[in-house]
This record gives C-alpha cells, sequence and structure tokens, in this order.
C-alpha cells in the first residue's frame, strides 16, 4: 500500500471536467505532507527526508514546544505515516531553519543565527547518527559565510558542492544563489550560480537532474513580497529561460518556496506553499513529481 503521506491530491480545473473521471486522474497534481504531524496550523516550512526514507525535518516559525525563535522539528515513520514529531536538540534559543540532508545521510545542514557566528544567518551541519540522533552544530566557515545572510544550504549529490543563498557576497542584488566547491576541508570558493542572479531576491533552490535543471525562488522582497518557484534547465553553460514552477498554487500573488528534492524518491519534490486544500495552516509542506529535467550538463 502507498504510504499516506504520498497520496496526490486532486486539482480540479473546472466544474465541467469534476465528473469525469479520466479527466480527474489526469489532473492530479500534488498531495500535503503529513496532515497534523508535519503540516499543521502553523507555518511549517522547507523539509527534507533522509536517504532512507525513515525521518523528515523540517522548519517552523511558530510551532510552540522548540528552544525558542525559529525551529527545527523531526518525524520519523512508522506503520507507513509520518509520526511523533519532536524539536530536534540542535536548535538554539536563536533561529535555526532551511534543513536539508546530505545525499549520503551523514549530515543535515541548516542556517542559523546563533551566536558565535560570522554576520546575521550563518550555515551550519551537524552530524546524523545512527540511532536517530544529531552530532554537535558546527559552523561551515568564513568559506560560506560572510558577514550578511546565508540561507538554505543544499548539498550536491556528489558531496562536492554546496548550492546556498546569501546577501553578502555581492552581485546583482538582494539574495544571490551560489555554490561552493569542497576543498578537502571546507567549502570555499563560492560562486554565482550562472544566468539565475537578478536585481530581485534569489534562494530556496534544489538541483534537478545532477545540475542540468534547478528549482529556485525568487522575490521582489524575500521578507515583504509574495514568493515565486521558478524552473531553469542548463544550456550547457548557464540556466536559460527561468518559467514559474506548473503548480497551481505557485502563483504571482501567493508564497511558494524551499523546494527540496526527496532523498529517498528522487522523482518526488517537497516545497512548501498554501493550497486552497487539502490545507493545515499558514504554510504547509506539499510534495509533487519532480518537473522533468530537459538541460544538458555544463551548469555545476
Amino acid at each position: 500500500m502507498e504510504p499516506a503521506w504520498t497520496v496526490l491530491a486532486v486539482t480540479l480545473a473546472t466544474a465541467a471536467v469534476a465528473g469525469c473521471g479520466a479527466a480527474r486522474a489526469a489532473l492530479q497534481e500534488f498531495g500535503i505532507e503529513g496532515m497534523g504531524v508535519v503540516s499543521t496550523p502553523h507555518v511549517e516550512v522547507r523539509a527534507s527526508v533522509s536517504p532512507d526514507g525513515q525521518r523528515v525535518v523540517w522548519g517552523s516559525t511558530d510551532r510552540p514546544g522548540g528552544a525558542g525563535g525559529w525551529d527545527l522539528w523531526q518525524a520519523t515513520l512508522r506503520d507507513g505515516r509520518w509520526q511523533d514529531p519532536q524539536p530536534l536538540p540542535l536548535n538554539s534559543a536563536d533561529n535555526d531553519f532551511d534543513p536539508a540532508f546530505s545525499a549520503d545521510g551523514r549530515w543535515l545542514y541548516f542556517f542559523s543565527n546563533r551566536a558565535g557566528g560570522f554576520g546575521g544567518d550563518d550555515l551550519y551541519r551537524a552530524q546524523v547518527n545512527a540511532e536517530g540522533g544529531f552530532g554537535e552544530a558546527v559552523n561551515l566557515g568564513a568559506g560560506v559565510n560572510s558577514p550578511g545572510d546565508e540561507w538554505a544550504p543544499t548539498p550536491g549529490a556528489d558531496g562536492a558542492h554546496l548550492l546556498f543563498a546569501s546577501d553578502g557576497f555581492g552581485g546583482a542584488g538582494g539574495h544571490e544563489l551560489f555554490v561552493a566547491a569542497w576543498d578537502g576541508a571546507a567549502f570555499v570558493a563560492p560562486q554565482p550560480v550562472s544566468g539565475i542572479n537578478t536585481a530581485a531576491d534569489e534562494f530556496d533552490a534544489a538541483w534537478l537532474g545532477d545540475g542540468k535543471a534547478i528549482v529556485f525562488a525568487r522575490s521582489d522582497d524575500a521578507a515583504n513580497a509574495p514568493v515565486r518557484l521558478m524552473l531553469a534547465q542548463c544550456n550547457g553553460s548557464a540556466y536559460a529561460d527561468a518559467l514559474p514552477l506548473a503548480l497551481s498554487f505557485n502563483t504571482a500573488e501567493g508564497t511558494t518556496l524551499g523546494p527540496v528534492v526527496d532523498l529517498s524518491k528522487p522523482t518526488e519534490l517537497l516545497l512548501t506553499g498554501a493550497a486552497t486544500a487539502p490545507k493545515a495552516g499558514k504554510l504547509d509542506i506539499y510534495r509533487m513529481r519532480a518537473p522533468a529535467v530537459t538541460g544538458q550538463p555544463g551548469c555545476l
């Protein structure tokens, strides 16, 4: 039986097709993740599933029970459902957010504005223990952390690259997307993601197809304006012709962000948004089929 948290919801385009079973099946589009456990009446953002599919970690800005500020939460898979949501012991009294597992499952990446960093929000990672716990949070260092804010660390499948957003390394304006390389000791030398950055804010990105395509968030002002997910394919040297991700609630007036590929099901994408239904709260975690990759290698 397919786990309940992967059931896809049906979005009906018009009342005219509502009575047609074949048309209804063709319009299956997305499903809500962990109703009442992961997705709740609170704000839930950017979920990441471990490579073995046994745990999911996400961030919440207002869910009670955490250490304070924005907190990281985890649930485990039992009987085909996410259960037992708990705040992570990694949480500080400050903001801890934007989690992402590494492809080998050994590390959990996130950002935090806890004391001892290089600026505002810094990038961290913690070792994942076999029994389900986590090691100490370790700052990723000056190679990727600036006096500004760094968000949404996304390790590449090869472990040799880190995709993230920053407003502290210069560029076209606001938050930009960068990729840094592992030099054997740290991620260093961040370079702008080619073809993506504009005078708007670009952040919350996920690679598809080993970098042949990218899904990312764009907003005129990430703190105050609507946010929309965009999809761009690599033309061999740069990501080109970014278009809105094909998802009914990914509109110019809404808030859709936090894309993360499910490492246990790479053909599926988790993201944050606010659908009309199903809906649990302010911002929920949703699951959809990952968009088709038609790009070329050369952008990573």
